[in-house]
Protein backbone atom coordinates (compact mmCIF):
# COMPACT_ATOMS: atom_id res chain seq x y z
CA UNK A 1 0.00 0.00 0.00
CA UNK A 2 1.52 3.39 -0.81
CA UNK A 3 1.02 7.09 0.86
CA UNK A 4 2.05 10.44 0.35
CA UNK A 5 5.35 10.83 0.38
CA UNK A 6 5.90 13.28 3.72
CA UNK A 7 8.66 13.63 6.03
CA UNK A 8 7.32 15.21 9.33
CA UNK A 9 7.74 19.02 9.88
CA UNK A 10 8.54 18.92 6.07
CA UNK A 11 6.05 19.78 2.70
CA UNK A 12 4.99 17.62 0.31
CA UNK A 13 6.97 15.91 -2.22
CA UNK A 14 6.44 16.22 -5.82
CA UNK A 15 7.34 12.89 -7.88
CA UNK A 16 9.31 12.37 -10.66
CA UNK A 17 6.06 13.38 -13.11
CA UNK A 18 4.86 16.61 -11.38
CA UNK A 19 2.53 14.95 -9.00
CA UNK A 20 2.41 14.21 -5.47
CA UNK A 21 5.46 11.75 -4.32
CA UNK A 22 3.86 8.52 -2.97
CA UNK A 23 6.03 6.11 -0.84
CA UNK A 24 5.72 2.52 0.38
CA UNK A 25 7.14 -0.26 2.55
CA UNK A 26 10.41 0.80 4.84
CA UNK A 27 10.05 3.89 4.20
CA UNK A 28 6.33 4.52 4.90
CA UNK A 29 7.12 2.48 8.44
CA UNK A 30 9.57 5.19 9.12
CA UNK A 31 7.78 7.57 7.76
CA UNK A 32 4.46 6.46 10.21
CA UNK A 33 6.72 5.40 12.99
CA UNK A 34 7.84 8.84 13.38
CA UNK A 35 4.82 10.72 12.81
CA UNK A 36 3.31 9.03 15.48
CA UNK A 37 6.62 9.50 18.12
CA UNK A 38 6.42 13.12 17.27
CA UNK A 39 2.77 13.64 17.19
CA UNK A 40 1.17 15.38 20.82
CA UNK A 41 -2.20 12.51 21.75
CA UNK A 42 -5.39 14.61 21.17
CA UNK A 43 -4.24 16.75 18.47
CA UNK A 44 -5.18 13.98 15.05
CA UNK A 45 -8.66 14.63 15.23
CA UNK A 46 -9.59 11.31 14.05
CA UNK A 47 -8.09 9.80 16.24
CA UNK A 48 -7.46 11.39 19.35
CA UNK A 49 -5.03 8.92 21.53
CA UNK A 50 -2.82 8.90 18.68
CA UNK A 51 0.81 10.03 19.38
CA UNK A 52 3.23 9.93 21.54
CA UNK A 53 4.03 13.43 22.26
CA UNK A 54 7.48 13.83 22.35
CA UNK A 55 7.43 17.84 22.30
CA UNK A 56 5.62 17.83 26.00
CA UNK A 57 9.78 17.22 27.09
CA UNK A 58 10.29 20.14 25.71
CA UNK A 59 11.66 23.04 28.69
CA UNK A 60 11.94 20.32 31.21
CA UNK A 61 14.92 18.59 32.69
CA UNK A 62 15.73 15.30 30.39
CA UNK A 63 14.84 12.54 31.65
CA UNK A 64 16.00 9.21 29.33
CA UNK A 65 14.34 6.70 31.33
CA UNK A 66 10.81 8.47 31.10
CA UNK A 67 11.45 9.34 26.94
CA UNK A 68 12.58 5.92 26.82
CA UNK A 69 9.11 4.45 28.40
CA UNK A 70 7.20 6.73 26.14
CA UNK A 71 8.56 5.49 22.42
CA UNK A 72 8.23 2.32 23.74
CA UNK A 73 4.59 2.39 24.92
CA UNK A 74 4.06 3.65 21.29
CA UNK A 75 6.03 1.96 18.40
CA UNK A 76 4.53 -0.89 18.91
CA UNK A 77 1.12 0.29 17.90
CA UNK A 78 2.91 0.48 14.55
CA UNK A 79 2.20 -2.80 12.26
CA UNK A 80 5.62 -1.76 10.47
CA UNK A 81 7.74 -2.28 14.01
CA UNK A 82 8.24 -6.06 14.45
CA UNK A 83 8.11 -7.36 18.22
CA UNK A 84 10.86 -9.11 18.00
CA UNK A 85 13.78 -8.74 18.79
CA UNK A 86 12.47 -5.30 20.68
CA UNK A 87 13.48 -1.87 19.72
CA UNK A 88 16.56 -0.30 20.63
CA UNK A 89 16.15 3.42 21.84
CA UNK A 90 18.81 5.79 22.82
CA UNK A 91 18.36 8.71 24.70
CA UNK A 92 21.26 11.24 24.91
CA UNK A 93 20.72 14.56 26.56
CA UNK A 94 23.69 17.39 25.17
CA UNK A 95 23.28 19.45 29.21
CA UNK A 96 21.85 22.50 27.44
CA UNK A 97 18.05 21.40 26.44
CA UNK A 98 18.09 19.03 23.46
CA UNK A 99 18.08 15.61 23.43
CA UNK A 100 18.90 12.81 20.87
CA UNK A 101 16.98 10.45 20.12
CA UNK A 102 18.34 6.73 18.22
CA UNK A 103 15.48 4.03 17.39
CA UNK A 104 16.32 0.93 15.59
CA UNK A 105 13.78 -1.81 14.73
CA UNK A 106 13.42 -4.22 12.55
CA UNK A 107 10.72 -3.77 9.80
CA UNK A 108 8.02 -6.31 9.84
CA UNK A 109 7.71 -6.51 6.40
CA UNK A 110 11.35 -6.55 5.17
CA UNK A 111 13.12 -8.29 7.84
CA UNK A 112 15.46 -5.03 7.76
CA UNK A 113 17.18 -3.18 10.19
CA UNK A 114 15.69 0.54 10.36
CA UNK A 115 17.29 3.50 12.37
CA UNK A 116 15.16 6.83 12.75
CA UNK A 117 17.35 9.26 14.56
CA UNK A 118 15.76 12.81 15.80
CA UNK A 119 16.18 15.64 18.29
CA UNK A 120 13.72 17.26 20.48
CA UNK A 121 14.29 20.57 21.95
CA UNK A 122 15.87 23.33 21.30
CA UNK A 123 19.28 23.58 22.80
CA UNK A 124 18.80 26.88 24.78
Amino acid sequence: MSDLQHQFGSDLSVGPTGDLATVNGSTLGQQRVLRRLLTNSGDYIWQLGYGAGLAQFVGQPADATRIRAVIRSQIFKEAAVARTPEPMVDVVSDGIGTVSVQVSYIDAETDATQVLGFTIGDGT
